[in-house]
């Protein structure tokens, strides 16, 4: 059994999610029980579309993180939100 990432995302409506291994491979529901069935049948549904067409199905893969970011500063002033800085990483 593979594992493919799933990324969800809140909308105005309800829900939607995509399959970054998979592109293309998309689907929306009301709630989030509603997306999380709703894109596992979209997952199920593309790799047979894939596999019928002839062609690879995508390995799923682990290149993703979760990046913690400290908080805003409550008492940020106006001039460093509007200041353009050049930022080198």
């Amino acid at each position: 059994m593979k594992k493919y990432l799933v990324v969800f995302e809140k909308t105005k409506t309800g829900y939607s999610a995509f399959v970054p291994d998979l592109p293309g491979c998309i689907s929306t529901g009301k709630t989030r029980k509603d997306i999380e069935k709703n894109i596992q049948d979209a997952i199920e549904f593309h790799i047979e579309g894939l596999k019928i067409d002839g062609l690879n199905v995508p390995e799923p893969t682990d290149n993703y993180a979760f990046i913690k970011v400290k908080p805003p500063v409550k008492n940020i002033s106006k001039e460093r939100i509007t200041t353009k800085k050049k930022v080198v990483l």
